[in-house]
């Protein structure tokens, strides 16, 4: 699939006030300072859809983005070590959680996790929670251009390992992905065609 066009719709905290029809809804989520915003502006070919920042937390609401007119991208406030303060965070928790739980559109989430570092406990626990709650996620290793190719490779051999001896049955789906070489963009951007051919399949 090519993006040929990809346009600022709305942000909002506030579910219901999201978009009312039914197009799929792809959601991108995971810590602050992952690299969200660099990896869909990699992702739809524009430089400056989603807002970078050298800030962490500079999303802080749901954002959607309209792609070719038949499908949503939403970018939602990073969790970690964002910036403000704790009745914010407690926002950003409620709205993330409707989001998810009310979102009749949302079709699949991509969990983003800093391929560099260890598997960190806020990660695991949000993925166990889509799990529980029965929530489609890929996850997305992103920066994957920081490390040599065997380094790579050895710390997603052990994250897989970790998740396997943790909770989960089997390795959810994942990519690799780099926004700085582009690496996973077209894995990334065939899967969600995929996905939506089926649908459309689905509903004839």
């Amino acid at each position: 699939m090519s993006i040929k066009t990809a346009e600022f719709l709305v942000s909002n905290s506030n579910v219901a006030k999201c978009p009312k029809n039914n197009l799929p809804e792809y959601a991108f989520i995971g810590r602050s300072n992952v690299g969200k915003s660099s990896l869909i502006n990699m992702l739809t070919d524009r430089k400056n859809l989603a807002k970078t920042s050298g800030r962490p937390g500079k999303t802080q609401l749901i954002n959607h983005f309209i792609i070719n007119q038949s499908w949503y991208l939403v970018d939602l406030p990073g969790y970690g070590y964002a910036r403000v303060s704790k009745k914010v965070k407690k926002e950003f928790q409620k709205f993330i959680t409707q989001y998810f739980e009310e979102r009749e559109q949302l079709v699949s989430a991509f969990v983003l996790i800093d391929c560099r570092h260890e598997p960190q406990p806020i990660d695991k626990e949000f993925m166990q929670y889509l799990g529980e709650k029965q929530i489609p996620f890929s996850i997305i290793f992103t920066k994957a251009d920081k490390l040599k190719p065997k380094a790579l490779e050895r710390n997603i051999e052990n994250y897989k390992q970790e998740l396997l001896a943790g909770a989960w049955a089997e390795m959810p789906n994942y990519f690799v992905s780099s926004a700085t070489n582009t690496t996973g963009k077209d894995e990334i951007i065939n899967y969600i065609e995929q996905i939506n051919l089926q649908l459309k399949e689905s509903s004839i």
